[in-house]
Parts: structure tokens; sequence; C-alpha cells
């Protein structure tokens, strides 16, 4: 079954543009010079029931805009979208009662009061039944290690607590498709951490359908199999993230552990030195001449121990990212 389903979805917002000072401020006022922009082209989208998607693309590319169009805070200037089978920017109480969006940037509990009392206002909203919700509520407070937290004003808790609040708040009815955007953004390395472990059970344990977008390289790592990145607005890759790595990774790093240390000049004769940390050192070589290089170097230095490591999902993006421009003949940026 479909879950979340585009064709050539599009937005574009026009906005006046203004020169500086208080003379442009008049201009604008009285003649006032409208542009518009793009903030999502085109794109074509198609997830399937129950799979867990990372939404990728630098800021400014369109992913908050295309999140918010599917869950129907915006409506498309042009193009197709369905959620369950519903159009998202008619908000039918059927598809509303089916999804839910998170925002890490964004907070829909209370600010003053404590979450268990948002909590309970969702409750009515949802017209969840008053057993389902207890139980509900106790299962995710104990998974995110909430329980001494949500008598406390939301104003007062950590970014991190209030974090997985929200999360809280928007599984509580137990949607069908989840939008995540930033879910992470700002939170310490363990908060991090936590809510990926918390999202990783979740969507293993319900089978929930899960668009993700993150800044954060290692949410995608250790929760998306497959990956779709926009740049510009326009849908630039959808496969899975070995294939990303692989397409675009420009190297593979041979790391190697020695049992005397080596000149860096004789090193450099493998590829370029990436990383030297005494007996330990990383060389990047082409991936296509991975195992003949490392060949070499088993040959010829003092190896006590060798791996591969596949290309950095990061290096890999900026590779895609670069190369799309490029064939739009754009610039890339410094």
């Amino acid at each position: 079954m479909v879950a979340v389903e585009t064709r050539e979805l599009r937005k574009h917002y026009t906005s006046t543009k203004k020169a500086p000072g208080i003379a442009g401020a008049l201009r604008a006022l009285i003649r006032p010079e409208r542009m518009k922009v793009e903030a999502v082209r085109g794109i074509d989208l198609r997830v399937e029931s129950g799979e867990l998607v990372g939404f990728l693309g630098p800021n400014g590319a369109g992913k908050t805009t295309t999140l918010k169009m599917l869950s129907g805070i915006l409506h498309p200037s042009s193009g197709e979208c369905r959620v369950l089978g519903y159009q998202p920017f008619e908000r039918r109480p059927e598809m509303l009662r089916q999804i839910s969006l998170v925002m890490g940037n964004k907070n829909q509990l209370w600010w003053d009061l404590p979450a268990m009392d948002s909590f309970a206002v969702l409750r009515e909203l949802f017209e969840i039944d008053a057993s389902d919700y207890q139980s509900r509520l106790k299962r995710l407070l104990e998974a995110l290690e909430l329980e001494d937290k949500v008598s406390t004003q939301v104003r007062k808790l950590s970014l991190g607590e209030r974090m997985k609040c929200e999360l809280v708040a928007a599984l509580l009815h137990r949607p069908a498709v989840l939008f995540l955007d930033e879910p992470t953004i700002g939170l310490d390395l363990i908060s991090q951490q936590r809510i990926r472990e918390f999202l990783r059970e979740l969507h293993r344990e319900e089978g929930c359908t899960i668009l993700l977008t993150s800044h954060y390289m290692q949410d995608v790592r250790e929760l998306c199999d497959r990956v779709v990145v926009i740049d510009k607005g326009q849908k630039v890759f959808d496969d899975s993230l070995e294939a990303l790595t692989r397409a675009f990774g420009d190297a593979r790093r041979v790391r190697l552990t020695l049992s005397r240390e080596v000149a860096p000049e004789e090193l450099a004769r493998f590829g370029r030195v990436a990383d030297s940390d005494g007996l330990v050192v990383a060389i990047e070589v082409p991936p296509g001449d991975t195992a003949l290089r490392a060949g070499a170097m088993l040959q010829s230095l003092p190896v006590v121990d060798v791996a591969i490591e596949e290309p950095d999902i990061e290096d890999a993006i900026t590779s895609l990212f670069r190369q799309s421009r490029e064939q739009n003949h754009e610039p890339t940026g410094g």
C-alpha cells in the first residue's frame, strides 16, 4: 500500500524585493517589485506503507515546505499529493487522525502548562479511549524516560526533554504516518541517541511510515535504508543509503594498524593520507582501485591489521550536490 505519493508537486511564493535604506523602503511601498520564489519544483515521490525514509537536502532545499504540504498545512501551487489516499490540504478528520508532524524548531505543547495537560487536551481532540490513552501514555513515557518530567511546565524543561514530550504528543493517537522535521536539532549527543533508539523501536514494533529530515547524518545512518535527496526544490536522488555512498562517494578509506611508524611520503605513494595517529593511519583510495591498492599496502608496509571503510555519507551528499549543480550550470558556493 502506498502511504505517501506526489506527482509534479510544486510550491511557489511571491515576495517583494526591497533595496536597502529609506529610499528602497519607499520604492517598495509605492511601486513594489514582485518576485516569484519556487520552493518546490516538481517533486515526484512514492513512499510505501511501513517505510522509514530519510528526506535530505541543504538549507532552503524545500524539505520543510514539502512536509508542510504533505501534512496539509500548506496548499500546493500545482501538482498532486496524497497521504493515505487523502488530499492533505482538504484537512479531512479521517486523515488527520492518522498522521502526525513533529518540527524540531516548533512547539505544539502549551508553553506555560505541564506537558501532561497538553496530552489530556490531545486525548480529547483525537477522541482516544481512556484506557487506551493511559496504556499508550505509560508506554511512551517509559520508553523516553519522562515519567518525572510531565508535571513540570514545558518552558522549564530542557530542550531534550521538550523534544521527547513533543514526540509523545505526536504519537498518542498511534499515527500511521509520521513526518519528522529535524527531531534531534540542537540536542546533546545523549538525547539524540535516545531519540534515535526510540524511533527505531517504534518503527520496528508498530510499522508506521516515517519521513525524516535531518542535518545530522548519524540519524540517517542509524534509521534510514532509503534516502531521497532534494536540492533547489528538485529531487536529485532516490535510492538506498548504500547506493548513495557507492555512487557519489569520492573515495574509500583503507585504515591500517602498523607495527612501526612509517614516513608520510611512503604512505602517500598509495593515496591521500586522510588520518594519521602514530601506528594507525587511514589512506583514501579510488573505489575502483581499493582491492589493488590495499594489496600493495599489505605487501609493502608493516601492517598488523587492515579495515576498509565505506565512503562517508556527508562526502557523498556533498559530491551529489556539486554534480547536480554543475549539470545545471549553477554555482556550487564555498
